[in-house]
């Protein structure tokens, strides 16, 4: 357990606070065994009479090793993960993520465990095994896990979490992203069908979320402030989609749209979107009604980028691309995370890889700096 802020040495019992605020007691029984509260206490004065209920008894000869032991209720993992789903206040996409992880990663081996039977052995056994070739996953699924178990141990249904892997929550990006070159960009666009051409070109040079491409509607693009608004995004939930807030806070923002993206956006809005303010920008392919589905937009996200030479490049790359365009411009970090629609510094470095040639640029630089300096 957490060592205490707070230690308070009793002629009977000893009483000691953690961290989280909550009290614990203990006490020396008349067998010279140790007895701890089986419950921590939200107060310290419950935590004192909890003391002296046991002291009454050892004075009337009532006590007994099992005196205020109170039954800890049993709990089994599995059944403890779908209440705890349930009653996370998550977004829906969070949640199906979640949900995917339980069910693919974790249940399947602690679904009926009880919760104190989870050991710290069992857990890197199973952690050995799980998702080995995909880290990232491996990493989440983890982190899934230790967080269902803290709050079993907030519940008091566990005495320690079992979760104790150093670094299991984090995970190396096995795929080396390589953003694409404009030349790439280029290629990839005119690959494309002419109706989605422009999601190409706003995925990029914009940094949109797939999400908040495919949630884009006439009335979020402002031509006159050269502005894209993003106010929502979808998500598949199950076969259907549900419109939702953006990934974060931080993800609601307006987006100013380079100068020679304008034109493009506008024929695309006089040429491929319906006249209404809530008519789609890249609805599905043969439905306006309809959200665009992951799938069909790979299928022809693969073709072209099969055709710029980058079998490699995933659509969500493109992102990456347009976040080292902006930081090529010399944005400060605070200007990135605005225009990439993150909340921590440390989202918006994930995207500050090094554009193709500019080293050499760098170098470049280096070189007449030394210039200048020996003339």
């Amino acid at each position: 357990m957490t060592q205490g802020k707070t230690r308070d040495r009793r002629k009977f019992g000893r009483i000691r606070q953690f961290k989280s605020g909550r009290w614990q007691a203990s006490y020396l029984g008349p067998d010279a065994n140790l007895y701890i509260a089986p419950a921590t206490f939200d107060a310290k004065i419950d935590a004192e009479a909890w003391l002296t209920d046991r002291r009454r008894e050892i004075d009337r000869e009532l006590w007994s090793p099992s005196s205020g032991q109170e039954e800890r209720p049993s709990a089994s993992f599995g059944e403890y993960a779908e209440a705890w789903l349930t009653q996370r206040g998550i977004k829906d996409r969070t949640r199906e993520h979640y949900r995917k992880l339980l069910d693919n990663h974790i249940l399947d081996t602690f679904r009926e465990a009880q919760l104190r039977d989870i050991t710290p052995l069992s857990v890197r056994r199973w952690y050995a095994t799980t998702a080995v070739g995909t880290p990232t996953m491996r990493a989440h699924a983890y982190s899934l896990l230790r967080a269902i178990m803290q709050t079993a141990l907030a519940d008091d249904l566990i005495d320690a979490n079992p979760c104790r892997i150093t670094g299991a929550s984090t995970a190396r990006r096995v795929h080396k992203i390589r953003p694409a070159t404009l030349s790439e960009l280029a290629a990839i666009t005119q690959a494309m069908p002419d109706a989605y051409q422009a999601f190409i070109l706003m995925a990029a040079w914009l940094a949109m979320r797939f999400g908040e491409l495919t949630e884009l509607r006439r009335k979020d693009v402002d031509l006159v402030d050269e502005v894209v608004r993003v106010r929502r995004a979808v998500v598949r939930a199950g076969d259907d989609f549900k419109v939702t807030t953006p990934k974060s806070d931080a993800g609601i923002r307006d987006i100013s749209i380079p100068p020679h993206l304008v034109p493009v956006i506008e024929k695309h809005l006089d040429t491929h979107v319906g006249a209404g303010a809530g008519a789609l920008l890249f609805p599905s392919v043969g439905d306006p009604q309809r959200h665009l589905a992951p799938s069909a937009l790979y299928r022809m996200f693969y073709k072209a980028r099969e055709a710029a030479g980058r079998p490699d490049l995933r659509v969500h790359d493109l992102r990456h691309s347009g976040a080292v365009l902006a930081a090529s411009t010399g944005a400060t970090l605070a200007e990135l995370m605005g225009r990439l629609g993150h909340s921590s510094p440390q989202a918006a470095l994930r995207y500050q890889h090094v554009a193709g040639g500019r080293d050499r640029e760098i170098a470049a630089l280096l070189s007449k700096i030394a210039t200048r300096d020996r003339g």
